[in-house]
C-alpha cells in the first residue's frame, strides 16, 4: 500500500496526463481498461477525462479555488454547499453518475465539492473545453444546455424553499431523485437525513418526521439502511397539491 494520492495529486495528474492510483492505493478502477477512459463530447475525442477516485467526505475542491478543472461523477454521489455567514451550510446540489460539475462563470469555485461516499470521476482540464467551444457548435450548444439546465435547478431550488411545505419539499426532492436514478422507484439515497436537511432548509428532525409521515401515509416505504422504494403517484399528488 503506498501513500494515499491527495486531491491535489489528481489535479498535477490531470495536467501531466498520468493515469491514477485509486483511493485504496491498490491500482483497480483506474487507468486503462477501467471504463474511465471516455471523452466528454461525442464529436470531440480529445477531450479525455483523467479518471480519480475520493474517499467518503473527501473534498474534491474547496470554495474560492482556481477553478482549472471540470468533472464528471462515474460511481457514487457528490455534493456541493456554501457555508453562511453564520456558520450554517446551505446544500446547493448533488451530483450524481453521469453529472458534470465544477464548470464556474469566473475563475474560481463559488462551492466546496465533497464526495458524498467512495466516487469515481473523471477530471477533465478546462481550457480545452472552452477552446472546443469556439470551434464546435455541437460542444457550444452541450455547454450551453448544462448551462440552462442549471439554471433551472437554481430556480426549482428557490421555489422549492420559498413556497412549499416540509411534506411537499421532500416529495419533490424525492421524485427528482428517483428521476435521476432511472425513474424505477426503488433506489438507494446517497445522501444523510442532515445533507437533505440542509439542501431543502428544513431541521434534521423535521426530516425524521416528514420521512415518517410519507411512509404512514403509503408514499413511500423504507427498508433497511437508506433504501426507498416510491409510491410515485402519491407522492406526486402531494407535490401538485
Amino acid at each position: 500500500m503506498g501513500t494515499k494520492p491527495t486531491p491535489r495529486s489528481a489535479l498535477a495528474a490531470a495536467r501531466s496526463r498520468t493515469p491514477l492510483r485509486s483511493i485504496h492505493g491498490n491500482g483497480h478502477g483506474s487507468g486503462h481498461g477501467s471504463g474511465y477512459g471516455t471523452g466528454l463530447f461525442a464529436d470531440c475525442p480529445d477531450l479525455l477525462g483523467t479518471p480519480f477516485s475520493y474517499a467518503r467526505e473527501e473534498e474534491i475542491y474547496g470554495e474560492g479555488e482556481d477553478a482549472e478543472f471540470v468533472y464528471r461523477v462515474v460511481e457514487g454521489a457528490v455534493r456541493s454547499h456554501k457555508v453562511l455567514s453564520d456558520g450554517r451550510r446551505q446544500i446547493t446540489g448533488f451530483h450524481l453518475a453521469g453529472s458534470l460539475f465544477g464548470f464556474e462563470q469566473g475563475d474560481v469555485h463559488w462551492h466546496t465539492a465533497e464526495a458524498l461516499a467512495d466516487t469515481r470521476v473523471l477530471i477533465f482540464q478546462r481550457r480545452p473545453i472552452e477552446r472546443a467551444a469556439t470551434h464546435s457548435a455541437e460542444v457550444a450548444c452541450q455547454l450551453w444546455s448544462m448551462a440552462t439546465a442549471n439554471l433551472r435547478d437554481a430556480q426549482d431550488l428557490t421555489l422549492l424553499l420559498g413556497r412549499r411545505s416540509a411534506q411537499e419539499r421532500l416529495a419533490a426532492f424525492l421524485v427528482e431523485v428517483d428521476g435521476r436514478f432511472g425513474g424505477t422507484g426503488t433506489f438507494a439515497l446517497p445522501m444523510t437525513r442532515r445533507d437533505i436537511a440542509d439542501y431543502l432548509g428544513l431541521t434534521i428532525e423535521t426530516v425524521s418526521r416528514t420521512f415518517s409521515q410519507l411512509e404512514e401515509d403509503g408514499a413511500l416505504r423504507r427498508s433497511g439502511g437508506r433504501q426507498i422504494t416510491l409510491h410515485r403517484a402519491r407522492l406526486r399528488h402531494v407535490v401538485e397539491n
